[in-house]
């Protein structure tokens, strides 16, 4: 196989990777704020890097692979949540964010493993790195690049000349269609906060400006560097991300370390919206993991969300899944599913033992070409061949093929079909009331009927 090449956000080009060490390749990810359950557009990158990780330790060795995905646990979002627990339970607010980020951080882990993916090599949290944010932003102002005012601390974008190389836009055209409230104590539009002041109701740090605690972007740069270094290989997220928190990591990252750049390759994740449209309460179309895994299994949007190239937007919809689902039973049906347990094939986990077909590594390893990966396993011969691409991949038809099992074993066709033909005789004897009360007995068990033009009814297991 040709070497691997990964698209960089930087360069705006596809390169050659080549790590800083091979035998500690090293990859950070920015992981959730845990506060709620996670939605499926947070599912795609927790999915898009799974798959570089398994394929980073099939190419280098399962050890020689360093994945840092960090969860934020301090933010205004949680210490608004925070809050309203603390009123309820008549509780300290920081004994409320520990409940409520530690409630929602399994929640988080819960859903990512039912997704199929791996557990990061280490995945810290904002809070026990406080210290070393503080002593980021002290280097930050004494290198002139952050100052003191109006008890926060504050990054000055103007100290650094390239701000805005990542994002390919100048300080002066930001500037320009800044549409954030300026405060006074800001020296440009664009400053953004590295330390703020914390009241008595809120969580604080003691720091030298005074109780406080980080802002969102230093959070980052220091555990990226406490775990991995000035300089590691890939930073990835996802492309909402990219500014202003990845610009403003370069920031403050490079202005602590001499210019030295945190990452060489930034990867980004392209947008993700539900049924033709942005994701959102306000038009009902938000939808969370758990939502969407009581209802298909974690394969299923697995493989729905691989469909794409992780650089194009998606567009998640009911029949897409459908659509996933049958492309799932299909490989079922070739590697023979139910003999998985008796053939004791490798397990997910051990992703640098697997052995997948040639063709499905060579489209990984082309910017993680994941559409044409699973496009050439149909065209993969052996059960064996096929089991371990998809695995490589995080597929575990073993997995899905179990829960075919344990939900076709509840369905009786015949006694579904009993009582279609008892709803039938119902309704052409007017008796309505008897008829909806099958059809509801039928949904109750996960059975949709639908009524066709013909007079015919159909029936198939709820999604």
């Amino acid at each position: 196989m040709s070497g691997l090449r990964l698209y960089n956000t930087l360069t705006r080009t596809k390169e050659d990777f080549v790590p800083l060490d091979a035998k500690n390749v090293r990859m950070y990810v920015c992981g959730p704020t845990v506060y709620d359950f996670a939605h499926i557009g947070n599912a795609r990158p927790a999915i898009v890097f799974d798959v570089l990780f398994r394929l980073l330790r099939h190419l280098y060795g399962e050890n020689h692979v360093t994945y840092v995905r960090n969860i934020t646990d301090v933010d205004d979002k949680i210490n608004a949540r925070a809050a309203e627990v603390a009123a309820e339970k008549n509780i300290p607010i920081e004994g409320a964010r520990e409940e409520i980020t530690a409630i929602t951080a399994k929640q988080y882990h819960d859903d990512v493993t039912a997704l199929g993916c791996l557990p990061p090599t280490r995945e810290p949290r904002a809070t026990e790195y406080i210290r070393q944010m503080v002593q980021m932003i002290e280097t930050l102002v004494r290198a002139g690049h952050a100052y003191e005012a109006g008890g926060h601390v504050l990054y000055d974008v103007s100290s650094k000349a390239d701000y805005g190389k990542l994002a390919r836009r100048s300080l002066d055209e930001m500037i320009a269609g800044a549409r954030v409230e300026v405060a006074p104590y800001k020296k440009n539009p664009m400053d953004f906060v590295l330390w703020k002041p914390s009241t008595p109701d809120l969580p604080g740090w003691n720091s030298p400006w005074g109780r406080g605690r980080p802002g969102w972007h230093i959070e980052c740069s220091a555990m990226a560097d406490a775990l991995l270094g000035e300089t590691f290989d890939i930073h990835g997220g996802g492309i909402d991300l990219l500014f202003p928190h990845h610009e403003n990591e370069i920031a403050q990252s490079e202005g602590a370390h001499a210019a030295h750049p945190p990452a060489r390759v930034w990867m980004h994740n392209g947008f993700l919206q539900v049924e033709g449209e942005k994701m959102s309460k306000s038009l009902g179309n938000f939808v969370t993991i758990r939502e969407l895994l009581n209802d298909w299994p974690g394969e299923v949007l697995r493989l729905n969300m691989l469909r794409s190239h992780y650089r194009q937007p998606i567009d998640w919809t009911h029949a897409s899944l459908k659509e996933s689902e049958t492309v799932l039973r299909r490989f079922c049906q070739r590697i023979k599913q139910f003999e998985f347990e008796r053939r004791g094939l490798p397990t997910t986990e051990r992703s640098a033992t697997l052995k997948p077909a040639p063709k499905i590594l060579e489209a990984l390893a082309d910017d993680l070409n994941t559409p044409l990966a699973l496009s050439d396993v149909h065209e993969v011969y052996g059960d064996d061949a096929i089991d371990q691409s998809l695995l490589l991949l995080g597929i575990d038809v073993r997995t899905y093929a179990r829960w075919l099992r344990s939900r076709d074993a509840s369905v009786n066709p015949d006694m579904i079909d009993n009582l279609i033909a008892a709803r039938l005789a119902a309704r052409k004897a007017k008796n309505f009331k008897e008829s909806d009360r099958i059809r509801d007995e039928l949904l109750a068990k996960g059975i949709q009927l639908k009524d066709n033009p013909d007079g015919t009814t159909t029936w198939e297991v709820k999604r």
